[in-house]
Formats: C-alpha cells, sequence, structure tokens
C-alpha cells in the first residue's frame, strides 16, 4: 500500500464512532429537509446530506491520510521534502483563509434564505475547514488540536462542534403550521 495509509477503520475509538454516528444523524436530518415538498432549498439540503454522508464515510476510511501520504510520498520524489514545514504553513494559511472567504461569501448569498441554511452553511464551512487543515497534518497543529480539554480532545470537539452547528440548522428549519 502507500507508505503510511492503509484501509481500514481510520479512527475505532468510541470518539470516532461518536464522530460518525453525528454525521450520520445530521445527514438523515438534512435528507429529511431535503424531502419535504414545503421546504425550499431542497436541493441545498440535499447537498449538505451528502457531504455529511462523504465526511462520515472519511471519518473511518482516514482518506485525508491517503492524501498526506501521496504528498509526502511525492516530495520525497520530487526532492521537496526538506521545504514541506514551510509548504505545510502556507497550506493551513490559505485552506484557512479559504475557509473564511468562503463563509463569508455563502453568508453574503445565503442572507436572502432562511436563517437555518445560513446556520448550516456555516456549521458545514467549518468542519470541511477543519478536515482540510487536520489533512495537512502539521505537526504544530496536529499538537494543539490533539490537546485535551475538560475530558475530550479538541480535534473531537472542534469536528462535533462544526457537525452540531450543521444539526441545529437543520432542525431549525420551520414547520408547516398545521392551521
Amino acid at each position: 500500500m502507500i507508505d503510511g495509509w492503509t484501509p481500514g477503520i481510520g479512527d475505532p475509538t468510541w470518539g470516532g464512532w461518536i464522530t460518525v454516528v453525528f454525521y450520520l444523524i445530521a445527514a438523515g436530518v438534512c435528507a429529511s429537509n431535503a424531502r419535504r415538498p414545503d421546504q425550499d432549498g431542497g436541493r441545498f439540503w440535499a447537498v449538505l446530506a451528502l457531504s455529511m454522508l462523504a465526511l462520515g464515510i472519511n471519518k473511518q476510511l482516514d482518506l485525508q491520510s491517503l492524501f498526506t501520504a501521496v504528498l509526502r510520498d511525492n516530495a520525497v520524489h520530487y526532492g521537496w521534502f526538506g521545504e514541506r514545514r514551510e509548504l505545510q504553513l502556507a497550506f493551513i494559511v490559505v485552506i484557512g483563509g479559504f475557509g473564511l472567504v468562503l463563509a463569508a461569501a455563502l453568508a453574503y448569498y445565503l442572507r436572502a434564505l432562511q436563517r437555518s441554511m445560513r446556520v448550516a452553511a456555516l456549521g458545514v464551512c467549518l468542519v470541511y475547514t477543519y478536515v482540510i487543515i487536520r489533512a495537512a497534518s502539521f505537526h504544530h497543529v496536529d499538537r494543539i488540536i490533539g490537546a485535551a480539554i475538560l475530558g475530550g480532545r479538541w480535534s473531537s470537539i472542534l469536528e462535533i462542534g462544526g457537525i452540531l452547528v450543521v444539526l441545529i440548522g437543520a432542525l431549525g428549519v420551520e414547520r408547516p403550521s398545521n392551521n
């Protein structure tokens, strides 16, 4: 296989499985919103449902580690492994900045949409930005997000926090009145 990655369960811990369950719950609620005939933005909720499902699958297949391993192998092969720290930092800064710009753009473009959609879009931006930064495997960042706080790791708190923001948005969809 690729050096540093083999197919299998990426995070077999309770925390890993709980995170996957949160992804699946969020995907299910988003899919439910997409199927509602009274719901504007069905396509939005369908895309969010697929995103949450894909992230849940990624959580256990650990595809970001595959990405990291492929980049590391290429860095060694093409001779730029020595500059990897600078490249990792640039990657994190660019992706973090892209995440902020994406969140601002979504806030601008979605301002005319329901509040629940704006909240869910913010949550998915947070999760994707976290996952991409985590994929960079910058060891200083790994130490920070791997540190424990209140009995949990920052990485779990950040990832589950973003999922919960999506879930809060999805659950905040207005239901039709029964009048």
